[in-house]
């Protein structure tokens, strides 16, 4: 039997018994924190990043952890983001990248794509992101430009989003933060996007700094 059949008569037995009453609430409905925008990679396991259960998460995975530009085309993430946005009215999305990113690397090298013409036009949405790194980067050795790559590709889809009419009229409500993140496989840090510095710090200091702000700003409203 294959191992993620086994998972399921274990999840069946064990699992399930132990969480009945949120699984039983699930039935009626979901209300999700966030729409949170990952990659394929089989390395990427977001409930076990984010500490989060099921129902909390509105989760839109593809290779690179893209969002096309909004278009007239119907596709997949259009009308997943439509749906998490403008139906479930999640008060966030979460664009998270990672290290060791195949689709990262071929972004960078589209040459030796030639045999995946699917995943090649894919990965053309991550083409300006390529050209900043090439422009900025050239200096960089190229751990250091795969590095600048994944944090510029989760700033250009934070940028597509934003062409999305319904992240457009959420953004300028007020209710709708976008958060870009970039996980690293290998030590387990997530970084967070700094609109402010353009920069991406640690998740804990970005937040921890966001939450001062925001009790300042409270503090000199009243």
């Amino acid at each position: 039997m294959p191992k993620f059949a086994e998972g399921v008569i274990k999840f069946q037995n064990s699992v399930y018994p132990e969480k009945k009453e949120l699984f039983e609430k699930l039935s009626k409905g979901q209300s999700p924190e966030a729409l949170f925008i990952t990659c394929s990679d089989s390395r990427i396991e977001t409930a076990m990043i984010t500490q989060t259960d099921p129902g909390e998460l509105f989760i839109c995975r593809n290779a690179g952890n893209i969002v096309p530009p909004h278009t007239t085309h119907t596709g997949g993430m259009t009308a997943s983001i439509e749906f998490a946005v403008a139906a479930l009215n999640v008060p966030h999305i979460v664009i998270c990248g990672h290290t060791e990113c195949g689709a990262m690397k071929g972004a960078m090298n589209p040459e030796g794509l030639d045999a995946l013409p699917h995943v090649k036009e894919w990965l053309s949405y991550s083409r300006a992101a390529v050209s900043v790194v090439e422009q900025m980067g050239s200096d960089l050795s190229e751990a250091d430009k795969m590095k600048m790559l994944l944090e510029q590709n989760v700033v250009l889809q934070l940028q597509h989003l934003k062409t999305h009419p319904a992240v457009a009229a959420r953004l300028a409500k007020g209710d709708l933060k976008l958060h870009g993140w970039v996980y690293d496989i290998k030590t387990g840090d997530v970084s967070a996007y700094d609109e402010a510095s353009n920069s991406f710090v640690p998740v804990d200091s970005h937040y921890a700094a966001e939450a001062a702000k925001m009790a300042h700003d409270k503090g000199c409203a009243a």
